[in-house]
């Protein structure tokens, strides 16, 4: 595993550097996934260890954290976009880069199962019901990887000036505010539809609201500590019903970090 790992890390270093061009505006976009993919392979392997993980499903997580994105690349060189509803959903382009490739295939079949489920599932809404607990656990360890690096990914394009910046996440000349139906979401805790977002208030929203699908603590304690919460809702509108969600939100935080991660994977 070691070795098949090592030439993963290579080839997906190498396809990343093949979207390099000279053009600062697609630069801007491809780097910016080439410094998360790092970060999120790094946050896999972290969270994998902390969970107390065998050093075959430390390394399944790094390969997860290492290909969850890999989908993005051809995403932006083909559309000029992050917005899977103006493009195509990144999680299943990427599924098919990996298959044109056939790396998964020097996997374990249930292993490579286990990965494709988990990059399949990244970015959705909720995971699909399964009763293979290793296929939800590290769908879930993914999901946690990704968006503790998704907050700090974001967080110089919180503010009005900045947001013109954004590498086409929603169009540059939306709103500040936020949608009624996003605050009506944040007000009662509820995950927001990604495809609905409108404004760059809503984007805000929908990361914000993550924090209720965040699946460990020590994810959650990250998240906190690093500022992202605060910085996120410094930079809403103070619009009707957004207090209301903000003091949900922090009952929840103060709540799920006290509480301990337990890993029931090799019983």
């Amino acid at each position: 595993m070691k070795e098949l790992l090592h030439e993963m890390h290579v080839w997906m270093n190498d396809y990343m550097r093949s979207f390099r061009t000279d053009d600062p505006e697609v630069m801007l976009g491809i780097r910016l996934k080439e410094i998360h993919t790092g970060y999120v392979t790094a946050n896999a392997r972290a969270l994998a260890k902390y969970l107390g993980c065998n050093a075959h499903d430390v390394a399944l997580a790094e390969i997860i954290g290492l290909f969850h994105d890999v989908g993005r690349f051809r995403q932006y060189a083909v559309y000029q976009t992050f917005n899977d509803a103006l493009s195509e959903d990144h999680a299943e382009l990427g599924l098919k880069v990996l298959a044109e490739v056939e790396l998964l295939d020097r996997l374990d079949p249930q292993d490579a199962e286990i990965v494709r489920f988990a990059i399949k599932y990244h970015n959705k809404k909720e995971i699909a019901p399964t009763d293979d607990r290793r296929k939800t656990f590290f769908a879930k360890l993914i999901r946690d990887a990704d968006k503790l690096d998704i907050y700090r990914v974001l967080l110089p394009f919180l503010a009005p000036d900045g947001a013109e910046k954004a590498p086409n996440f929603v169009p540059s000349d939306a709103a500040q505010e936020v949608s009624p139906d996003f605050v009506a979401d944040f007000a009662a805790g509820r995950q927001a539809d990604y495809y609905r977002l409108r404004t760059h208030g809503d984007r805000k929203i929908v990361r914000l609201l993550w924090i209720y699908d965040i699946n460990f603590a020590w994810t959650l304690r990250r998240i906190v500590a690093r500022g992202y919460v605060d910085a996120f809702i410094e930079s809403i509108p103070m619009q009707e019903g957004i207090a209301e969600g903000i003091a949900r939100m922090r009952r929840y935080i103060e709540q799920r970090c006290a509480q301990d991660d337990t890993l029931e994977l090799y019983g």
